[in-house]
C-alpha cells in the first residue's frame, strides 16, 4: 500500500482518487478551495440553483464504468441520469429551426431533411458515417491508452477519411474542420450546425483539425444527458461520496506550495499551513502552470514531450432567474447561431480577440424543480465562449463582461421571447470566476485531444520526467470535456498500479 497525495480534487483528479484507493492506496486529496468539483460548481440564490460549469454530459460510460470499478452501486443508484430529447434546438440566422431527436442518426437526418430541405439530412448522416470511422480510428490512443511515446504518429496523421471526387475521380483531404463543412455540407445551416460544436469547445473551426468531427459524433452516437435533481454539480458530489466510501481523505482549504522532490522521485508535497506530507506517489490534478510552479519553477515534462497546453478561450455564463414556470414542451437545450459566423470567429480568434456582439449563445432550460424554488420560476443559463482574460484588469474585465451580458440576453430573447419581461435578476460569471474555481489563471478551458494539426491539440502526458508524478484533468492527457477528464483519471491509476507497460483498459 502506497502513501498518494491528489493535488485538486477536480473531476480528473478524483476518478483517479477514487480508483487507486479500491487498489489498496493510502489517498489523500489537498483541495485550496473549500469545496471539490473543479469547474463543476454551484450558483445559489433566492431559492434558485445553477451549474457554472457544463451543463450536460456526453459519454456517461466513462462515469459508470468509474461506479462499476469502485463499489457495488452504479451511477444510477447516486444520480438521477436522464437523456436530454431532443438533444438540442438550433435557430439558424435565417431564422429557419430545427430540433434534432438525442441518439438517433435516422431521427437526426429526417428531421434535417424536413427543416432544411430535401437531402440535408443524407449529407449530414454520410458526414456522421465519416465521422464515426474517425472515431474508430482515434477512440484508443486518444482516449483508452496512454499518450503513446511516438504521440509524432498522432499529430502527423489526419484520420479523418478522404471523400471521393466523383467528376475528377479523385478523392481529396479535409484538414480543418472549415474545409468538412464547406466542402461535403454545401449548406450554410449544416456548417454552422457542424461549427457549433467545435465552438462550444473554444476551438476555431477554420483551424481545428478535421477529425474535430468526433466532438459532434459523441453527442449523436451517444447522445446527451443531464442529472436531474440539482444539475451536473451532482455528478460531482457522487463521485465525491465514492471517493469518501473508498475512504479518500479530503482537506479543503489546504494549499499544496511545492511537490518534494528526493533523488528525482517525489517524496511528498509541502503544505501552506506548513509542514510535508508524504507520499510515494503525487498526482496533480492542476493546469500546467500551476505545476511547473510547484516543482520550482522547472518544467516538468522531458525533452521530445508534447508542450504543455496554455492559453486558449474561456466562458462567459449569464444565469438568469424568471418569473413563470418552465413551459411544456420547451427543449432543455437551443443553440441561437450568430448572424454572421465568420466575423464571430475573427472577434474570437482573430489577431486581436475580442468579443462578438452577436454571437453564438447556448440557452438550457433543464426540466428539473430542484432548480428553481417553486413550479412558478424557471432557472435558465446562457453561455457563449469569450477570450481568456489576456491580462485585463478586474474592475475593466468585469465591465466589459457586464456589457456582453446584455448582448447575450438580447440574442437570447430569440429563444425566449418574453424573456426581459419575466427576468428576476441575473448573474454574471465570467473567466475570472473560471480561473477562480479551477486555479486556471486567465479562466482558459482545455480543449479535448485530437489528433493531427501538428500535435498542436494533444495535451501532454499523464506520467513526467519526475518519478512517482502524475498529472490527471483537462490539462493533461487525453485532454478537456468531462468524458477526457474521467479518462484521464483512469489512465493514471493504471500507470500507478500496473507501471510504464499499462497500456488502457481493454
Amino acid at each position: 500500500m502506497a502513501r498518494i497525495a491528489v493535488i485538486g480534487a477536480g473531476m480528473g483528479a478524483m476518478a483517479a482518487a477514487a480508483r487507486l484507493a479500491v487498489a489498496g492506496h493510502r489517498v489523500a486529496v489537498y483541495e485550496r478551495a473549500r469545496t471539490y468539483g473543479g469547474a463543476l460548481g454551484r450558483f445559489e440564490r433566492d431559492g434558485f440553483s445553477f451549474d457554472t460549469g457544463p451543463g450536460l454530459l456526453p459519454l456517461p460510460a466513462v462515469w459508470r464504468d468509474l461506479f462499476v470499478k469502485t463499489g457495488k452501486e452504479p451511477l444510477e443508484a447516486c444520480v438521477e441520469l436522464v437523456q436530454v430529447d431532443p438533444s438540442a434546438r438550433h435557430v439558424f440566422a435565417d431564422g429557419t429551426e430545427v430540433s434534432l431527436p438525442n441518439a438517433s442518426r435516422a431521427g437526426v437526418v429526417a428531421s434535417l431533411d424536413e427543416a432544411l430541405g430535401r437531402g440535408a439530412g443524407q449529407r449530414w448522416g454520410d458526414f456522421l458515417v465519416r465521422a464515426r470511422e474517425t472515431w474508430d480510428r482515434t477512440r484508443r490512443p486518444l482516449l483508452e491508452e496512454p499518450l503513446w511515446p511516438n504521440w509524432e504518429v498522432l499529430a502527423e496523421r489526419e484520420p479523418y477519411p478522404a471523400v471521393p471526387r466523383k467528376r475528377l475521380l479523385r478523392t481529396r483531404r479535409a484538414g480543418t474542420l472549415a474545409e468538412v463543412g464547406a466542402w461535403e455540407l454545401r449548406d450554410a445551416r449544416l456548417v454552422a450546425l457542424l461549427e457549433s460544436h467545435a465552438l462550444a469547445y473554444g476551438l476555431d473551426p477554420r483551424t481545428a483539425p478535421a477529425n474535430a468531427a468526433v466532438l459532434p459524433y459523441m453527442e449523436y452516437a451517444f447522445g446527451v444527458w443531464y442529472v436531474r435533481g440539482g444539475g451536473l454539480r451532482e455528478l460531482a458530489r457522487a463521485v465525491y461520496e465514492r471517493c469518501l466510501a473508498r475512504r479518500v481523505e479530503f482537506r479543503f482549504g489546504t494549499e499544496v506550495t511545492a511537490v518534494v522532490e528526493k533523488d528525482g522521485r517525489v517524496a511528498g508535497v509541502e503544505l501552506a499551513e506548513g509542514g510535508v506530507a508524504e507520499a510515494e506517489f503525487v498526482v496533480a490534478g492542476v493546469a500546467p502552470g500551476v505545476l511547473d510552479r510547484l516543482c520550482g519553477g522547472s518544467a516538468v515534462r522531458g525533452d521530445g514531450e508534447v508542450p504543455a497546453q496554455r492559453g486558449g478561450a474561456s466562458r462567459l455564463t449569464v444565469l438568469l432567474a424568471l418569473r413563470g414556470g418552465r413551459p411544456p414542451g420547451t427543449a432543455h437545450r437551443t443553440v441561437v447561431h450568430a448572424p454572421d459566423r465568420a466575423a464571430e470567429l475573427e472577434a474570437l480568434f482573430g489577431s486581436t480577440p475580442g468579443m462578438a456582439a452577436r454571437p453564438t449563445v447556448t440557452v438550457l432550460r433543464p426540466d428539473d424543480p430542484a432548480l428553481a424554488p417553486d413550479p412558478d420560476h424557471e432557472a435558465v443559463t446562457l453561455t457563449a465562449v469569450v477570450p481568456a482574460l489576456g491580462g485585463e484588469s478586474d474592475w475593466a474585465e468585469r465591465e466589459v463582461f457586464a456589457l456582453h451580458a446584455e448582448y447575450l440576453m438580447a440574442v437570447a430573447e430569440r429563444a425566449i421571447p418574453d424573456l426581459r419581461d419575466r427576468l428576476l435578476w441575473h448573474e454574471v460569471r465570467t473567466p475570472a470566476d473560471v480561473a477562480a474555481a479551477t486555479g486556471v489563471a486567465d479562466g482558459a478551458v482545455p480543449v479535448p485531444a485530437l489528433a493531427g494539426g501538428g500535435g498542436r491539440l494533444l495535451h501532454a502526458a499523464n506520467g513526467t520526467r519526475v518519478g512517482g508524478l502524475f498529472t490527471a484533468g483537462g490539462w493533461s492527457h487525453p485532454g478537456g470535456g468531462l468524458p477526457h477528464a474521467g479518462m484521464s483519471g483512469a489512465l493514471v491509476a493504471g500507470l500507478v498500479v500496473e507501471g510504464p507497460e499499462f497500456r488502457g483498459s481493454q
